[in-house]
């Protein structure tokens, strides 16, 4: 997956229950998709939160936020609700959505953690990855959504 390639098509179970798909974006407003190892971890929940502080910003900015690890959608359910994370969350249990998106992972072990912005035709416009800078995601994101017409 690089800069300038349609966003792969997915549709994943949600935290609230139902399906989501990243197509029912199209048309309509860009996306930001950010994979996260696990639920509950220091890092994850630095990061969720980060994106949760900033999400009126994503709005304003005319940008839907999307969470993606492999935990179940009732992990997802309890982070949601213990975070306050007022975005969705999907479950990727078996990873064929990472896969999708070839999210790397780190030293061979851990799920990768990576951002990626996606304009409101599909088209991914950025791709952000660190392991160990969660919150640097989201000012990312932030960056390249103002660039977007």
């Amino acid at each position: 997956m690089r800069v300038g390639d349609k966003a792969p098509q997915f549709e994943l179970t949600a935290h609230t229950g139902g399906e989501v798909s990243l197509k029912k974006f199209f048309g309509k407003k860009p996306v930001v998709v950010y994979f996260y190892p696990m639920d509950d971890t220091p890092g994850c929940t630095a990061e969720s939160c980060a994106f949760r502080d900033s999400y009126e910003d994503f709005i304003e900015a005319g940008a839907e936020v999307i969470g993606i690890s492999s935990d179940s959608a009732e992990s997802h359910r309890r982070f949601a609700e213990r975070h306050r994370l007022p975005f969705t969350l999907l479950s990727d249990e078996d990873g064929a959505v990472r896969k999708l998106f070839a999210v790397p992972s780190t030293l061979g072990l851990l799920p990768g953690r990576v951002t990626y912005v996606i304009d409101k035709q599909g088209v991914v416009r950025h791709i952000f990855s660190s392991q160990f800078n969660p919150k640097k995601h989201v000012q990312e994101a932030l960056r390249v959504l103002g660039g977007l017409v």
